[in-house]
């Protein structure tokens, strides 16, 4: 907490960050307005274009803090560098393997064929646009890690419905997304906490760490390097080059093991230096989180930089054919607003969301961050060839919840703190017991000496005081059986946004429908 706050005093003043997203936005409506002036319907392309880079600045604000913020809060890395490195990877992934071609409409959500008239799915599109990057701004201003991908869902799904009703959605298409508000989290809280249980049990329970650093961190590194290079293959650059699950993965086990070859004698190197607690072990996670992060904003950036591009490539293919089809072409200057947007609106307004994915739902250290990494690429694996729906911002707030939690449930169970107060609670209550049996038996005698009459005092007074000491451990015992290592109201608040997201931006973006339409009528 302290190294966020140290750094929250650098960052820029809120004036000061309003500024220079507003300056942002005015070069891509003076670039886009003099590119594109002399083209019908001009104005709603560098509208769509003002309203895209204002999402894509709220992708990098809300979005990539699940990527960075593990790392950031176990203090494996420091803020600035989490945002310099998130920065990169992320227009590196947009740029580099974004993709050439895009849906207009995301996931297929409603049928544009129901549309046709190009100027009412242009008006959709922007009305989409706005109301996604309304909602997420938002929710980034009460610190709610919410999905970009279900944010730009509900815009285009209130603004299809606006447009030509209800028909026009891809109902099953809708129960599957509503669906990854349950599997994504689940999936990436159960992977998280496997992971950390693992490392556990086989190094932090052993009484010798650093051998048993030794023989599993390598091992870990590995695995971590398969997934994410499978990962990487399979989502971040199939642009470049696509291959099948399988191909994919062997080419992941054959890196996994020169990895492994590498880093077991460079784990052995780094372990003669720390000490054999927790904290030493956890130096040996912090090189590979870096890595994960880097990893995780590049895949972040070739996937979803598509949230805030897709509706205005699908605007500007509308606008330069007056057509509409399902999949366009991505000009360059549209792949810019995305990349650059996202990587401005990460550097003024991330640093909050990292806050709260990184230390406001529980308490990270490197290791724990390493098993919500590990969640993050293999979740997406596993629900990529299932063909399962998931959010990437889901996964990594659900591998929060998922270590947070085992955390909880261990320390409630093995906690020596909890066994002495229970000890020492059933040992007092029994010494309670005791003394109003024996006051009990006096208070019944019919003949009463004056001793007897002074330990009937006596029992009063020690009744009483032991009665308010019973309830005293009584409470400690409760509350040390209920351990909360994650805070509830920040899982409330999350889990409140995240069902809200796809209705909220729904309905926004039906009312901004009406609005343009009503002026443009």
């Amino acid at each position: 907490m302290e190294s966020f706050d140290r750094a929250r005093e650098k960052t820029l003043p809120g004036f000061a960050k309003l500024s220079l997203a507003l300056l942002f936005m005015v070069v891509v409506f003076l670039w886009s307005y003099n590119s594109h002036g002399g083209i019908q319907n001009h104005m709603f392309l560098v509208i769509g274009a003002v309203f895209g880079a204002y999402m894509a600045m709220n992708i990098g604000a809300n979005d990539v803090a699940n990527n960075v913020g593990p790392a950031v809060g176990s203090k494996a890395i420091t803020l600035m560098w989490a945002i310099v490195i998130a920065a990169i990877f992320e227009a590196a992934g947009a740029f580099i393997a974004g993709g050439d071609v895009v849906k207009t409409i995301k996931k297929g959500i409603i049928d544009p064929a129901m549309i046709s008239n190009p100027d009412i799915f242009i008006w959709a599109m922007t009305a989409a646009l706005l109301s996604a990057a309304l909602w997420l701004n938002f929710a980034t201003s009460i610190g709610a890690p919410v999905s970009t991908t279900h944010s730009i869902v509900g815009g285009v799904m209130g603004a299809g419905i606006a447009a030509a009703g209800f028909a026009i959605v891809s109902w099953g298409t809708m129960g599957k997304i509503a669906a990854s508000w349950i599997i994504s989290p689940v999936l990436g809280g159960i992977i998280a906490a496997s992971f950390l249980y693992y490392i556990k049990r086989n190094i932090m329970y052993k009484k010798d760490l650093i051998e048993a650093a030794n023989k599993f961190v390598p091992i870990l590194v590995a695995v971590m390097t398969w997934a994410f290079s499978t990962y990487i293959i399979l989502k971040g650059i199939k642009k470049l080059i696509k291959l099948d699950f399988f191909t994919a993965a062997g080419i992941g086990i054959v890196i996994a093991v020169i990895c492994y070859v590498l880093v077991k004698p460079a784990i052995a190197k780094a372990s003669k230096k720390i000490s054999n607690d927790r904290e030493g072990v956890n130096t040996l996670f912090t090189i590979p989180l870096i890595f994960a992060a880097a990893l995780l904003s590049f895949a972040h950036g070739a996937n979803d930089v598509a949230n805030a591009i897709g509706p205005l490539a699908a605007i500007s293919d509308a606008v330069m054919s007056a057509g509409i089809n399902t999949k366009v072409g991505i000009p360059f200057w549209v792949m810019a607003v995305g990349a650059v947007g996202i990587s401005i609106g990460l550097a003024l307004y991330g640093p909050k969301l990292i806050k709260t994915v990184g230390s406001e739902i529980t308490e990270l250290d490197q290791v724990r961050a390493f098993s919500i990494a590990m969640a993050a690429a293999i979740t997406v694996i596993i629900a990529s060839q299932l063909g399962l729906p998931v959010s990437s911002t889901h996964i990594a707030v659900g591998g929060v919840f998922g270590v947070g939690f085992l955390r909880e449930f261990l320390d409630s169970s093995e906690s020596k703190f909890i066994a002495d107060t229970r000890k020492k609670f059933k040992k007092d209550k029994k010494i309670l017991e005791n003394y109003e049996l024996e006051l009990v038996k006096l208070e019944n005698l019919e003949k009463k000496s004056k001793a007897d009459y002074v330990r009937i005092a006596e029992l009063y007074r020690l009744i009483d005081e032991k009665i308010d000491q019973v309830r005293e451990e009584k409470r400690e015992f409760k509350l040390a059986k209920r351990v909360k290592y994650v805070k509830r109201d920040a899982v409330k608040k999350i889990i409140a946004a995240w069902i809200i997201t796809v209705p909220a931006a729904a309905l926004l973006s039906a009312a901004i429908f009406f609005m343009i339409k009503g002026i443009m009528a």
